[in-house]
């Protein structure tokens, strides 16, 4: 009757909803996965439901799938719970899961059976009559066997039925055992001294409650390692003002949810607030925070014309805006999407823990029966003793910590860098990068920004410095060629103004001009000017009524970084080379500032694939661009890298987005991968570790079925605190 009312009483906290059919991408949050069969379990039987694109990752407890026509949402989540988890959150259907109640929380449960569980182990230190007597060590244990082989039971049978056993097999069979072979020994040996010899119920119940104890503790860590994609949505405000107009076309204000913003909507956000979407300012100005998303350190100024970006922060100001993206697809929302999709890659290393953690429940179990039999019929040891020994085999395995190893560490990582504007779009991507040997440059737009400078003046027939720079700036303000627009941005060249009665341009080759006073005036390249230069390592020539003035040198500019990243490519053994469509003198010039040896100039979109693929050969290739002439070359190399400002093109074909301008943060890319696969490694080690050691030792007897419970417990708590020290390592 009692066990029958507490099912009753279990039953009435299951997940309440309604039927809703859906055909759209649906997110669920899975509570009770913990290890890497679980999530088998769980893809294989919604797969075998017709869903498409099914993702489980059973450290976050996300499960993603698509449905081709519609299903019955309700169908599903009870599909998934009948294997024994819990769904707690459905995101993608108008759907509203009511999860109330005590027992339907793992916090619950623990509290719960604790309660139960504490007398049991003061028996132990105190000589109380009533809990030695057999009957109130089963009644107050009921409770606690029941809660636990409800909650591990279940999971249990579905996961031998689905033929992927679980780690809840495992802590299910040790329980069970505890708790049959108390209850019999009660029943053979009533009445008589002998029935203390066969009272395990302690052990049973406290190995429940320690492995949800270390299931909680797991849980909450866990939680830490996937903040990033909380913080993130932190940022998007829950409710925008939308500006309309009534009947008699007064404006009015309304507030809405963030979800429901339309592309076109015209919204309102004032000093303090986040941007609630993407969009164009269309009234107002302000000054911007964009370091979450492009991870720009310094404040923006905006105005009317300008794009503003969903999460970035209003500094100070009040604007209209139009959105261009609705809620859903804003770039903050893109980002979230990316990261998620990125943790749901497993890079290679992960699958020596899944190839463990598929066979491991059947090995233990196999070893478990083989300490039994080698302890109670070749040692001759009393039965009781071997059943324990078998036990704590069974309890102190744990393929947990193996299937945490890879995902708590590429959330961390992958997390971290989405808060410092870095995006990968898969975590096997993560252990490429960190085994790179070549990384290969776009020149222009990647390496340099794109824009000219000048990087030296030769002074002709002792013409004075400041005339050659007064005049080219005269000269240069009336063109618009990209190294006229160089020297214009230096204002402080301007000493007098020449007034000009007739300036001529060709266009690619330069420009004259005469002033007032009769003079005439040639700038441009040598074939402009070649009557007066033969030197053609120049690239801006300038002449004054037939007489050479001076010579000029431009160069591209070197983005910020630049020089950094390189030398700490070059120190690590990883070869830099530039891969650009530019011209010899200029490649060749950029590669020797930057200290690069091997480089590649006047190279078609098509011939960097045919490079590209020949660095493959040598080793991992990162190739690093932003033009629409980089995209087969970023899809080509084993990781594309593209910066923020490149074309959606080159955004699509790359493996890794990197937000900013400044090139060290290439550095703190390649770092964090660096950091990220080591943990990785230093986690299988320790769950492989763990286990080689653990097992041998439950086997001989030196650890019983409760110490090797809580354990257990912490060998996934260190797993996941190892994870989390990515959050705060120097990169």
């Amino acid at each position: 009757m009692f066990i029958g009312g507490l099912g009753g009483f279990l039953r009435n906290f299951e997940t309440a909803m309604t039927d809703t059919k859906i055909s759209k991408p649906i997110e669920l949050e899975v509570h009770g996965m913990t290890c890497t069969n679980c999530a088998l379990s769980v893809r294989k039987y919604l797969e075998k439901q017709n869903l498409k694109n099914v993702s489980v990752n059973f450290a976050s407890g996300e499960v993603n799938f698509e449905a081709e026509a519609p299903v019955i949402i309700q169908d599903i989540t009870k599909g998934i719970e009948q294997l024994g988890y819990q769904v707690v959150k459905i995101q993608g259907a108008e759907q509203v899961i009511s999860a109330t109640g005590f027992l339907n929380t793992l916090k619950g449960k623990l509290i719960f059976c604790s309660v139960f569980t504490l007398p049991l182990l003061i028996h132990m230190f105190v000589n109380w009559p009533l809990l030695h007597h057999p009957v109130f060590q089963l009644f107050i244990s009921l409770p606690v066997y029941f809660v636990g082989l409800y909650f591990f039971g279940r999971s249990a049978v579905q996961s031998i039925k689905n033929g992927l056993p679980n780690m809840d097999v495992l802590i299910a069979t040790g329980a069970g055992a505890a708790l049959i072979y108390s209850v019999w020994g009660t029943w053979m040996f009533w009445g008589t001294h002998q029935v203390h010899d066969y009272l395990f119920f302690e052990t049973g119940a406290t190995i429940i409650t320690l492995v949800l104890l270390g299931n909680w503790i797991e849980h909450v860590a866990v939680q830490k390692t996937t903040t990033a994609i909380a913080d993130l949505k932190a940022i998007l405000p829950t409710h925008a003002t939308r500006i309309s107009k009534d009947e008699n076309s007064f404006e009015v204000s309304a507030e809405i949810l963030t979800d429901q913003i339309k592309k076109g909507d015209i919204l309102f956000v004032r000093s303090g607030e986040n941007i609630p979407a993407d969009g164009i300012i269309i009234n107002g100005k302000g000054l911007f925070d964009e370091a979450a998303i492009t991870g720009e350190s310094l404040p923006l100024n905006k105005t009317k014309g300008d794009n503003i970006i969903s999460g970035t922060l209003l500094i100070d100001g009040a604007l209209r805006f139009e959105a261009t993206a609705d809620g859903q697809h804003s770039t903050l929302a893109h980002i979230i999407q990316l990261v998620k999709n990125a943790q749901a890659h497993k890079p290679q290393i992960q699958k020596i823990g899944d190839k463990v953690s598929a066979v491991f429940v059947q090995v233990v179990i196999s070893i478990a029966l083989i300490t039994f039999f080698v302890t109670w019929l070749a040692l001759n040891l009393p039965f009781q003793v071997a059943m324990m020994r078998a036990i704590a085999v069974l309890v102190i395995s744990c393929p947990c910590a193996m299937g945490l190893a890879t995902p708590t560490a590429i959330m961390v990582g992958l997390g971290r860098g989405a808060k410092s504007g870095l995006l990968v779009k898969g975590g096997d991507t993560i252990e490429e990068l960190a085994k790179a040997q070549t990384i290969v440059f776009d020149k222009t737009g990647t390496l340099t920004t794109g824009e000219f400078t000048v990087a030296e003046i030769k002074e002709i027939n002792n013409t004075p410095l400041e005339e050659i720079k007064n005049l080219l700036y005269n000269l240069e303000q009336h063109s618009s060629h990209p190294i006229a627009k160089s020297i214009v941005r230096h204002k402080e060249w301007l000493s007098t103004a020449i007034n000009f009665t007739q300036i001529t341009e060709e266009k690619g080759l330069g420009l004259s001009a005469t002033d007032e006073q009769g003079n005439t005036y040639r700038a441009g390249s040598l074939a402009y000017t070649q009557k007066y230069f033969t030197d053609d390592s120049y690239d801006l020539y300038v002449v004054k009524n037939e007489t050479p003035l001076a010579c000029l040198r431009i160069s591209d500019e070197l983005k910020p970084g630049a020089k950094e990243a390189i030398a700490y490519f070059t120190k690590l053994g990883i070869t830099p080379v530039i891969l650009s469509g530019d011209k010899q003198a200029k490649v060749k010039s950029v590669a020797h500032e930057l200290k690069i040896t091997d480089y590649h100039a006047g190279v078609l979109p098509e011939q960097k694939n045919v490079l590209i693929n020949q660095y493959k050969q040598k080793g991992k290739t990162i190739m690093v661009g932003d033009g629409i002439n980089d995209a087969i070359a970023l899809t080509t190399a084993h990781i594309g890298i593209s910066l923020s400002g490149a074309t959606a093109i080159a955004q699509q074909s790359a493996q890794v987005i990197i937000k900013g301008e400044n090139l060290l943060t290439l550095v703190h890319t390649h770092r964090l991968s660096v950091l990220t696969y080591q943990t990785i490694k230093q986690n299988l080690f320790w769950a492989l570790a763990y286990n080689v050691v653990a097992i041998p030792v439950a086997a001989a007897g030196y650890l019983s079925p409760m110490v090797g419970a809580l354990s257990m417990a912490f060998s996934d708590v260190v797993v996941i605190g190892n994870s989390l020290r990515l959050r705060f390592r120097k990169l």
